[in-house]
């Protein structure tokens, strides 16, 4: 019997007794493990060091290293996130939904955990203990597989929060990490439906197809951002070179950054003049053929408009009109996030209506999209997907339902 198999037996099993501890134990658990993890920033930096020398040796480039990597103040950001997440609500065993029968039966609908998670991530370290952080709190297990390039910041990590859970009332036994990093277990992972009760996969298009495709544990897929910028015609340009910027710029890396601008045809000229004084030696401008007609950059081929970069790449496309900038975002977006630079309401609210992703921003930028600043304290992943959770997934998105129903010997006739 593989240590896989184990490890999910043992969580499925600890997920029993982790449903019925109360709220003052599950935050102080997170309280523990939130010291633990400023008692142990050396052991932690150290540890993800070699990751990042291993990460550059093997090309990896810039923006996904930044991802990779953990220093003290995104150490202190973690510990933020847990503090955020004592300070919520608990989400289970709630009952808002109480109805009573003509025949005198009360029924209730309330939340329940949902058992024991499973969550297959690439490269980011940091989700190690935003999914532990965010399992504890909504009552699941946690079963975590991260990818061979942070496997010693993953095992450093894991170290850490059951050093942890040993000072608090709750076992350590409810967070578990695959420490092997042959691609066969991820197979076998999928196959553990009579242990696990959801996999949530977080990172490239070629894993999250793999997973939603040969899972037979139900799934949440968290999207590809391909995401767009819309500036209108009557958008206040600034206002739309600020939001760009900070949307392509900021972290390139991660799913919430935009990767092509729409462009009404009637400001072409004067915005296309200004993006490209703005983005000049940050990022390499590729436009179709109406912007190579305003200024000199690469010219766009219709892949530009379907990958994800996730590096300083921008695709630009000018379209005649609102239509045809939702329409494109309908055909090549990824369901993530979209946004409109405007000032027309009419704009705002037909784009807000009839685009087709999880978040739609009017005059703000892409990277919002994500669970501390949706006020949620950290997500699993921002899930594309319409059923069960869309958008970042939260405390509240990690809960299911159970109806109880109260009677007094009433039977059905």
């Amino acid at each position: 019997m593989s240590s896989l198999f184990e490890k999910s037996k043992s969580l499925k099993n600890a997920s029993y007794d982790l449903s019925l501890a109360n709220t003052i134990d599950k935050n102080n658990a997170l309280q523990k493990v939130a010291e633990s993890l400023n008692e142990n920033k050396d052991l932690i930096i150290s540890e993800n060091k070699k990751d990042i020398i291993i990460a550059k040796k093997n090309g990896m480039k810039d923006s996904l290293i930044d991802r990779l990597l953990l220093d003290e103040y995104r150490i202190d950001n973690m510990i933020k996130g847990i503090q955020e997440i004592i300070s919520l609500k608990d989400p289970i065993w709630k009952s808002d939904e109480v109805w009573t029968m003509e025949n005198g039966l009360t029924i209730s609908k309330m939340t329940v955990p949902l058992g024991a998670i499973g969550i297959i991530y690439e490269s980011r370290p940091n989700v190690t203990v935003d999914a532990f952080s965010l399992s504890i709190k909504s009552g699941n297990c946690i079963l975590l597989r991260g990818s061979s390039s942070s496997i010693n910041s993953n095992i450093a990590l894991v170290h850490v929060i059951k050093q942890g859970l040993k000072n608090s009332n709750i076992s350590e036994n409810i967070i578990e990490l695959i420490d092997d990093t042959d691609i066969a277990l991820v197979d076998e992972m999928l196959k553990l439906n009579e242990y696990l009760d959801l996999i949530i996969p977080r990172g490239g298009k070629k894993l999250i197809d793999f997973v939603v495709k040969n899972s037979t544990v139900p799934t949440i897929e968290t999207g590809v951002g391909n995401c767009h910028i819309y500036v209108d015609e009557s958008a206040d340009q600034n206002k739309a070179l600020d939001i760009i910027e900070n949307a392509k710029v900021q972290r390139p890396g991660v799913c919430n950054a935009c990767e092509t601008v729409l462009i009404h045809k009637n400001i072409k000229n004067e915005f296309l003049l200004k993006l490209k004084k703005r983005l000049e030696n940050k990022v390499e401008l590729r436009g179709c053929e109406h912007a190579l007609e305003s200024i000199d950059i690469k010219e766009a081929n219709e892949n530009d408009y379907i990958e994800e970069y996730l590096d300083y790449i921008l695709a630009i496309k000018v379209v005649s009109d609102v239509n045809q900038a939702i329409n494109h975002i309908n055909k090549y977006g990824t369901k993530h996030s979209e946004a409109i630079i405007t000032e027309s309401l009419r704009n705002s609210n037909l784009f807000v209506k009839r685009v087709d992703a999880a978040a739609v921003y009017v005059n703000a930028s892409t990277r919002f999209t994500d669970g501390s600043q949706f006020g949620f304290g950290a997500e699993m992943g921002i899930s594309t997907q319409k059923i069960h959770a869309r958008g970042p997934v939260g405390l509240n998105q990690l809960v299911s339902n159970k109806y109880t129903i109260v009677g007094n010997g009433q039977i059905r006739k």
